[in-house]
């Protein structure tokens, strides 16, 4: 569904910064020059080409692209509460879902670095319920991973635990207890704690949200909904659990994280190198097939990106970051047409990813 005319536009970015110029006659500093232009013209294109998106869906929700501290695209549409008619604006609150265990790794991650487990440690070390002939060979990096073979906690294991990927909610809400045992603090605590750290001043646990801006979640569409009872609490019952999908956000915090996460000033570097590297591999009933790092997606062809994406009832999201560029695509949503299958909801968030892409690849 891009536009015809995006393609003339690259064109033109990438023959505007590959010509060469004629020397200057002063000392000019010609990179920040051409890199002022390149963003400028993608200002535009991103402009022309995500505004599309927004009419073609009807798009309800929350968009915002960030070159470093540079905005190249913000836009918020709709309604965070539809029956009282409460407009979607920059401190809205959404529900991230998945986007959640990229947080919850980093807290594993952070104990690691202070020497306080190791993540090739057997979870039964730290839990009761993984001290079982079944689970008791499984591994913190396992659970990270979702190579365990854990589906849900109590169940056999689907595989041997080392040998495949199954996408494991379970898994992580058990690293966010092994987070309570080793720190002594309750979850919550312990993702507030590492918010403050990030800088982020809008985000909670679904348990721990006591703001207002709260995007209510509904499924239908714009002409008929129903509001997703019990939110953001509901985030901690069994089918998800605030470890593995109970972070609530806005799109500038997700922007703040990843400036933080990516530029070192969370993890050690050859810590950050563990959580993007890839150990596995998934395949994504949406966006396909991929590399899993530990709580992180890895796209390794051009353009390379780290992302997650994530869906609760009713609440479509995609945290993109592109490394070469210091590019942050976050996209968060309030409804999905569950009657269309989950594909559906997201075809927004893969048309502006797809657009991204282009635009990544650009020298």
């Amino acid at each position: 569904m891009i536009k015809t005319y995006f393609f003339p536009f690259v064109i033109l970015l990438m023959f505007s910064c590959s010509k060469k110029q004629e020397p200057a006659k002063e000392t000019i500093d010609k990179k920040a020059l051409a890199d002022s232009a390149q963003l400028s013209l993608k200002k535009k294109i991103y402009q022309i080409q995500i505004d599309s998106v927004f009419s073609t869906y009807g798009f309800n929700g929350s968009v915002g692209i960030f070159n470093d501290s540079t905005e190249l695209y913000r836009r918020n549409n709709g309604y965070s509460d539809i029956k009282n008619q409460i407009k979607i604006d920059s401190l809205t609150v959404f529900a991230v879902a998945s986007i959640s265990k990229q947080f919850t790794s980093v807290l594993i991650l952070q104990l690691m670095e202070k020497r306080k487990l190791q993540i090739e440690d057997k979870a039964s070390k730290y839990l009761k319920e993984f001290q079982n002939k079944e689970y008791d060979n499984i591994t913190i990096q396992q659970l990270l991973n979702h190579t365990s073979g854990l589906n849900n906690f109590g169940e056999k294991l689907l595989f041997k635990s080392g040998t495949g990927f199954n996408y494991s909610n379970d898994g992580y809400n058990a690293l966010g207890k092994i987070t309570e045992a080793v720190t002594g603090k309750s979850f919550d605590v312990n993702m507030l704690e590492l918010f403050k750290q990030a800088g982020m001043k809008n985000s909670s646990t679904g348990t721990s949200f006591i703001r207002k801006n709260f995007a209510k979640t509904y499924v239908g569409n714009a002409e008929s909904q129903t509001v997703v009872d019990g939110m953001p609490k509901r985030l901690d019952n069994q089918e998800i659990g605030i470890p593995a999908g109970g972070v609530l956000s806005t799109i500038n915090d997700l922007h703040i994280w990843n400036n933080a996460l990516y530029s070192g000033r969370i993890l050690k570097p050859e810590t950050l190198k563990k959580l993007i590297s890839k150990t596995t591999e998934r395949q994504h009933p949406i966006l396909g097939k991929m590399g899993y790092g530990l709580g992180i997606m890895i796209t390794e062809n051009k353009p390379v990106s780290y992302f997650h994406s994530g869906y609760v009832k009713g609440a479509p999201s995609l945290n993109i970051y592109y490394p070469q560029t210091r590019t942050s695509v976050i996209i968060l949503s309030n409804i999905a047409d569950e009657k269309k299958g989950k594909s559906a909801s997201f075809r927004p968030h893969k048309e502006i990813k797809k657009i991204a892409d282009i635009l990544e690849n650009i020298p």
